[in-house]
This record gives C-alpha cells, sequence and structure tokens, in this order.
C-alpha cells in the first residue's frame, strides 16, 4: 500500500559515520548514472575502440560540466519546490513548455524502447532469452513505482546502480597502460579528424541529457527535500555526477586497453563479447552486469522523467508515492512508456533509424531544458538567496552554451547527412 508519508527528507546525523555517504545519496545519484544507459556505454565503449585513451580529456571535462547542469537541477528542485516543467508553467509561456514536453515525450520513449533492447541484450550474454527477461523486467518496473513508495523505488533504483561497480573491476582486468591513462587525462591529446568531433559530440550528448535533470529536481521535490537539506542534496548531486563521469572513465580504459584502435563498436553488447578474448570470460561477464543495471536503472528513471514533466506541465498531481487512484495521470503515463517500450523493444527491427531520431529530438530539446534551468536557478523568485555567485554564474552559462551548441550540431550533422551535405 502507498504511504502518503514516504517522501519526507532523511535527516542525518554526524557525516563522519562511515556510512553517510551512502545514507545521503539519492536522486543525483540516480539521475547522473542513469545517463551511463545503454547508448552511452556503447558510445564510451565505442570511443575507446576507436581512439584507446584520447578521449579520457574530454571525459574529465565532460564530468565537470555534468557536475555544474546536475547541481543547478538540484537546486532548482530544492529552492523551487517542484520540478522543472513545474516552474517553467509557473514563471514563462506555456507553449514554449508544451513544445519541451512533447518532444520529451516522444524521444524519451524512444529512449526506454532501446533501454528494453539493452535489458534484453545483457541477459541473453547469460543464455536469457529476451522474450522471458524484457516482460519480466517492464512487470517488476511497473510494480516498483505503481504500487510502491518513493523511497522504496529509491533503494530499488539504487540497487541497480550496484551494478557499475562491474565495470571498475573490468576497468582492472584490462591491465591499462597507467602511464598513458594519466597522460591522456590531464593533457588534450586531440585528432583532427571528422570523426573524432563527432564522437566528441556523441560523448557530450550521452552524457548529459535532458531526462537526466528533469528526474533529478522532480525527484528531490518528490523526496521532499526543503531549503534546509540542501547541504545534503548538493553533496548528492555533486557526488552522484561525480561517480557517474568515473564509470564513463573505467569503461573507457576498459575497452582502450583491450581493444583500442580496432574501430567503432555498434553497442554495448558487442563491447562486451570484443572483450572477452583480450581480457578473458570475467570481462564479458562485468561489462553484461554493468550493462543490465544500467538498462534497468535507465528503463525506470527515462519514463519517470517524461511523467514527471507532462504531469509537471499540466498541475497534475505527481509522486511515486501517491496511489494510482490519486496520481492516475502520472502513473499511468510511467506504466504505458515501459509497456510499449518492452513490446517494440522485442519487435526483431534494426533500431537505429528509431535512435538517429531521438538523437535530433533530443538536440531540440537539449538547449530548451538548459537555458530554463539556468534562468531558473539564477530568479530569486525560485531559489530565494541561493542563485549563483557571478563565477559561478559564467561557469555554468559557458557549460550550458556548449552543451546546447554541441546539441544542435547534432542536429544538423544529422540532417545534413540525410542530404549528403555533411
Amino acid at each position: 500500500m502507498k504511504n502518503a508519508t514516504a517522501n519526507k527528507p532523511r535527516r542525518l546525523g554526524r557525516w563522519g559515520r562511515p556510512a553517510a555517504i551512502f545514507a545521503i545519496l539519492g536522486p543525483g545519484l540516480i539521475a547522473a548514472n542513469a545517463g551511463n544507459d545503454s547508448g552511452g556505454i556503447a558510445t564510451y565503449s565505442s570511443a575507446g575502440a576507436q581512439f584507446a585513451y584520447k578521449p579520457l580529456f574530454l571525459a574529465v571535462v565532460i564530468t565537470l560540466m555534468l557536475i555544474v547542469v546536475q547541481e543547478m537541477a538540484a537546486r532548482v528542485g530544492t529552492f523551487g519546490g517542484g520540478g522543472i516543467m513545474a516552474l517553467v508553467r509557473e514563471q514563462f509561456s506555456l507553449r514554449i513548455g508544451a513544445f519541451a514536453v512533447f518532444c520529451i515525450l516522444v524521444a524519451n520513449l524512444g529512449l526506454v524502447v532501446s533501454e528494453f533492447a539493452g535489458i534484453g541484450a545483457a541477459l541473453e550474454l547469460f543464455g536469457v532469452s529476451r522474450y522471458i527477461s524484457v516482460p519480466i523486467s517492464a512487470l517488476i518496473l511497473i510494480g516498483v513505482v505503481v504500487f510502491g513508495s518513493y523511497r522504496w523505488a529509491e533503494r530499488i533504483f539504487l540497487t541497480f546502480a550496484l551494478a557499475f561497480l562491474a565495470y571498475p573491476f573490468a576497468m582492472i582486468l584490462s591491465h591499462p597502460n597507467w602511464s598513458e591513462v594519466v597522460s591522456n587525462a590531464v593533457i588534450p591529446h586531440f585528432v583532427g579528424s571528422k570523426a573524432f568531433l563527432l564522437m566528441a559530440i556523441a560523448l557530450v550528448g550521452t552524457t548529459i541529457t535532458p531526462y537526466m535533470q528533469l528526474y533529478q529536481a522532480a525527484a528531490v521535490a518528490d523526496s521532499g527535500a526543503g531549503p534546509d537539506d540542501y547541504p545534503r542534496v548538493r553533496t548528492d548531486a555533486v557526488g552522484g555526477a561525480i561517480i557517474a563521469g568515473l564509470i564513463f572513465i573505467c569503461i573507457l580504459i576498459a575497452t582502450a586497453a583491450t581493444i583500442g584502435g580496432t574501430g567503432p563498436l555498434n553497442s554495448a553488447a558487442q563491447a562486451a563479447k570484443a572483450l572477452e578474448p583480450v581480457a578473458g570470460a570475467g570481462a564479458e561477464v562485468l561489462f553484461g552486469i554493468g550493462l543490465l543495471g544500467a538498462s534497468a536503472l535507465a528503463a525506470a528513471v527515462v519514463p519517470l522523467s517524461t511523467a514527471y514533466g507532462l504531469a509537471e506541465a499540466v498541475g497534475a498531481e505527481r509522486s511515486v508515492s501517491r496511489r494510482f487512484s490519486e496520481a492516475p495521470l502520472f502513473l499511468g503515463l510511467f506504466a504505458a512508456q515501459v509497456v510499449i517500450g518492452a513490446m517494440v523493444a522485442l519487435i526483431p527491427v534494426n533500431l537505429f533509424a528509431l535512435l538517429i531520431g531521438m538523437q535530433i529530438l533530443n538536440g531540440l530539446i537539449t538547449p530548451i531544458i538548459l537555458g530554463f534551468l539556468y534562468v531558473l536557478s539564477n530568479r530569486r523568485s525560485v531559489v530565494g538567496d541561493a542563485i549563483s555567485s557571478p563565477m559561478n554564474k559564467a561557469i555554468s552559462l559557458l557549460c550550458v552554451g556548449v552543451v546546447s551548441t554541441l546539441a544542435v550540431v547534432v542536429v544538423g550533422v544529422t540532417v545534413g547527412g540525410w542530404f549528403g551535405v555533411v
């Protein structure tokens, strides 16, 4: 049974206790690591396979940008008392918000399909048919969200995130050249080619996506966190982004050390299989476990971010702690996305065209969401005295500008490719 008071914020004692850091992790860890989904793992693996250690400096810079963006989302959710789209409805034009919500709905549905495809591919590495694993996974996710409380769902999502611990072990098994790792991480080693530029854009686009910011702000508000809880929320957001960045780096190093220079990959499952001859069966198993956890986490977070966004935009009740009768639009939309995503993922067709369309929509959404986020996080009527300092404003604006520009470039390159222009 749903517990209406289940989303009260947690109060902590001294942070010096050994388990304190784990106790404060929640929406920030979930949101940031949901970005390391099946598509993200495939992109990181492909970057390592194609360019070896050279993208490591980019990975460090992208992680810093992720920290800035996720902290803004956490601040808006904490001090604004609502998700991004709820505040957009109050502060901006409803038409702009409606366009963003429509794009989010379509693009995120495509992502849900890819996440269930990732679940199926991961369990097929262990001999389980996708026709068994995908429906069961869909039922579990619906049960957790529709019939659970916010706190229960959060614990389940954090359990999924534990699967990411497989990647540091996979990195160790790959026996990387640590001097090259350090050199490429602290000194730029860019390649003057179109392929490297497109890879860099893809890395930014798959690491910083609109659904992460939507979920971060909405989940913080849903958890019941208020201004007094901001130190905890900020630590969670920044810590989650750092952990997500470290996982990104571990995946890149593992593939760079084993199959670096062999060319791009098409999927995370292909990366897992490619590791086995070089790093042994253990590396393939670890990659498969990581892919399963990553896909399951994103398969929950992506439809939740859509449900939060739409419910916020129309002013409907939205909370994982509500019964279905209390939040029918929110919970119904979540369940519908999961069912549709799972069903489409079972159709034996190439999903490449779907993923390309999703990239274009994300390219359209990203500047809008990040623009909203920047303004909201610096508007006193929303965050009060928690607006950014002049230095932080400049850094935030730079990050938002870079990510938004690259998102638009993705749209231009993709559309240009259709007409043979790019």
